[in-house]
């Protein structure tokens, strides 16, 4: 079950790019994450929605979107009830997205959001359909997280060779939003970063990773734990050896990719 509200402002509010922040008890963040991108966008003149998903939050989190919105920011809201993982809240927020191009976001403030408009203008500039995404570098996580980064990219290079990323779960990942929807993305935990990149490659799509500087969070706590390293290795199993990325490539081909980059590429 979701909800979600129209954006606040103009009814005629058509947005270029469709950024999807997931909202994990992130009470403590919005509103240093949220008015800075905001604003970024509206400086460089880009119709930007925020889509802003309460998932399954235990703290204030609901209550500080609804106050964005009515601070008039360019923020939808949609609500899962409850927190089954991270993919399944940036999912829900597909759903309201309405823009040309749409990407997701942490809610942390670690990539900053010059870095994101950066990331975007490279996108629109590809003469080809193709996937925009960050490389974290000089990131200010505990050692800890540091570890797990390095071992899961490496384990993921071993895996799948010939994917193109070195930072899997980077973001934001901004695509068409013809080419996002064809993934059919269904991973409801973490493992939707790597399914992007999966998908990506099978659909042979131009990935643009540009480095970034990675910051510490801007409040609260990071959900990252060693049971989401269990986690990842049990989907990557279960990709690379129980057909759960050949069920989907069963239901596309070459044609299928070309109709949706000729979608793309049609007004």
């Amino acid at each position: 079950m979701t909800e979600s509200h129209p954006p606040a402002g103009n009814a005629q509010f058509r947005p270029e790019l469709s950024l999807v922040l997931p909202c994990y008890n992130e009470e403590l963040c919005l509103n240093y994450t949220v008015p800075p991108l905001a604003r970024t966008f509206a400086d460089a003149g880009i119709n930007l929605e925020i889509v802003l998903v309460d998932n399954g939050s235990k703290d204030g989190t609901s209550r500080v979107i609804d106050d964005l919105i009515k601070r008039g920011l360019p923020v939808i809201k949609a609500v899962v009830p409850v927190n089954r993982g991270q993919g399944l809240g940036i999912t829900t927020g597909f759903q309201a997205c309405t823009g040309r191009y749409i990407g997701y976001l942490c809610a942390d403030g670690q990539v900053a959001p010059e870095s994101v408009l950066a990331i975007f203008r490279l996108l629109k500039d590809s003469p080809v359909p193709a996937l925009a995404k960050a490389r974290r570098r000089f990131r200010q996580d505990g050692w800890m997280r540091k570890i797990i980064s390095v071992a899961f990219n490496g384990l993921m290079l071993a895996i799948f060779p010939g994917i193109k990323s070195l930072d899997v779960n980077g973001n934001p990942k901004i695509l068409p939003a013809d080419i996002l929807r064809f993934m059919e993305l269904s991973s409801e935990d973490w493992f939707l970063e790597t399914e992007v990149i999966l998908k990506s490659r099978h659909l042979r799509l131009k990935v643009i990773e540009i480095n970034v500087p990675g910051f510490a969070r801007k409040g609260g706590k990071s959900h990252v734990r060693m049971a989401t390293v269990l986690e990842f290795v049990r989907n990557i199993a279960r990709y690379r050896f129980g057909g759960g990325l050949q069920a989907w490539s069963k239901r596309v081909n070459n044609r299928g990719i070309e109709r949706a980059q000729e979608a793309l590429r049609t007004p």
